[in-house]
C-alpha cells in the first residue's frame, strides 16, 4: 500500500504507534460488538475495567440474551447512557432468536439490532470480520474534518454526509481492520480534541487544517444552548432493619429499568407524600446537600432527604416496582449514579447520625 495515500500513511504509523493490546482487539464479533456499544461517547480507558467484569459474567451472547434486564444493568451501573444497556440486552434476544447466536454478516442486518448505527456497525464488521465499511465516530469525524478542512459542525445532516463521502473513499480494500482500528486510534491519542500533537502525527503534511495553522477550527463546534435546570427530592427512606427503599425506573427514558429512591417534587409536604404515594408515615426527616448531576439535555439539582419509615397507613399506592434493599447484602440491580453516591455516603457518620 503506497505511503503516499491517506490510508497508507496512516497504516505505516499505526504499525509502530498504534493502540495492540486493548482487551476487545481480535476477539470474536460479539465481544467487538460489546465494545464498541459501551465506547460510544465514553473514553477507552473507563470502558476497560466494564468490559473485562461484563465479558466474565456475559462471555457469549448466549449467557446475555438469557440474562435479567436487572443484572444486565447493574454491571453496566456507573458507565451512563444506559439505553446502551439495555438496547444491547435487547439485540443479543434478537441475535439468539433470528441469527441461530451468530451476529449478522450484512450492515443493514445489523443497523436494524436496536442500538446500533452505521459507524457502530461497521466497526463490528470491519474490525471482526475484515469487512471494507467505513466508519464515522467522534474521534474519527475530528481526524477527517481537519485533515481535509471539512467546515461545520458534524451534527448538521450535510457536514455529516460530507465527512461519511470522506470516509467511504479513504477506506482501503485492504488491512481493513487494521485501518479501521488506527484511524481510531490517531484521533484518541494524537488529532485529539485539544492541543492536538501536530508534531507526531503522520498526517501533518498533508492536513489541510495544520497548514493554515487552524486545527481548533475543525470540527465546527455545536452550537452553544443553555441547559435546562430541573429540581427533584431523593428520598432515602430506611426501615427498621436498616434498609432503604428503591424503585424500578419505567424502561425508557432517563435511568430507564434503573433502581432509584423515590423522588418528588421539591414543593411537595415530604411527609404528606409519603402517606399518599409510599403508603406509610415517616419520622426524622433530614435535608442533606444538594448537588447536580448532568445530562446531555438538562440539568438536575438533586436534594436527598433522609427519614425512618414509620407505621403503614394503608397500602402502597405507587405502581412501580420497589423493593427494600440491603446494603449489607447487595442485590444485584442496576442503580442510577446518585443513588450509587448517595449509598456510599450513607456509611459516614454525619449520615449515621441523621438517621
Amino acid at each position: 500500500m503506497s505511503e503516499t495515500t491517506f490510508s497508507g500513511r496512516l497504516l505505516t504509523w499505526f504499525d509502530k504507534h498504534g493502540r495492540k493490546d486493548l482487551p476487545w482487539q481480535n476477539q470474536s464479533p460479539y465481544r467487538t460488538w460489546v465494545s464498541e456499544i459501551m465506547l460510544q461517547q465514553t473514553q477507552v480507558k473507563t470502558v476497560i475495567p466494564y468490559y473485562l467484569r461484563f465479558i466474565k459474567r456475559f462471555p457469549t451472547v448466549e449467557k446475555l440474551a438469557s440474562a435479567t434486564t436487572n443484572e444486565v444493568l447493574h454491571h453496566w451501573s456507573g458507565l451512563g447512557y444506559y439505553a446502551r444497556g439495555r438496547n444491547l440486552h435487547k439485540a443479543s434476544q434478537t441475535i439468539c432468536q433470528q441469527y441461530d447466536g451468530e451476529l449478522p454478516n450484512t450492515i443493514d442486518e445489523l443497523i436494524d439490532l436496536p442500538g446500533i448505527g452505521r459507524s457502530t456497525a461497521g466497526a463490528v464488521l470491519s474490525l471482526s470480520k475484515n469487512q471494507r465499511q467505513p466508519i464515522l465516530d467522534g474521534n474519527v469525524k475530528r481526524v477527517l474534518a481537519r485533515c481535509f478542512a471539512i467546515p461545520g459542525w458534524p451534527g448538521k445532516r450535510d457536514v455529516e454526509q460530507r465527512l461519511w463521502q470522506v470516509s467511504e473513499q479513504e477506506t482501503p480494500a485492504q488491512r481493513v481492520a487494521d485501518y479501521t482500528q488506527a484511524v481510531m486510534d490517531l484521533g484518541a491519542t494524537v488529532c485529539t480534541r485539544s492541543n492536538p500533537s501536530c508534531h507526531s502525527c503522520p498526517m501533518t503534511n498533508t492536513c489541510l487544517a495544520h497548514k493554515t495553522n487552524e486545527m481548533t477550527l475543525y470540527p465546527g463546534k455545536k452550537p452553544k444552548k443553555n441547559l435546562p435546570e430541573k429540581h427533584t427530592v431523593m428520598l432515602l427512606l430506611r426501615n427498621e432493619k436498616s434498609e432503604i427503599l428503591l424503585q424500578q425506573r419505567p424502561p425508557s427514558g432517563i435511568w430507564g429499568g434503573l433502581w432509584c429512591f423515590p423522588q418528588c417534587e421539591i414543593d411537595h409536604d415530604i411527609q404528606s407524600w409519603c402517606k399518599k404515594h409510599l403508603g406509610f408515615s415517616i419520622n426524622n426527616t433530614v435535608t442533606g446537600n444538594s448537588f447536580s448531576h448532568t445530562f446531555s439535555h438538562y440539568r438536575l439539582h438533586i436534594t436527598p432527604v433522609y427519614a425512618k419509615s414509620g407505621e403503614t397507613t394503608h397500602s402502597v399506592m405507587e405502581t412501580a416496582p420497589q423493593l427494600w434493599y440491603n446494603r449489607q447484602q447487595p442485590q444485584s440491580l442496576g442503580l442510577a449514579a446518585p443513588v450509587s453516591k448517595l449509598l456510599r455516603q450513607l456509611d459516614q457518620p454525619i449520615s449515621e447520625k441523621s438517621l
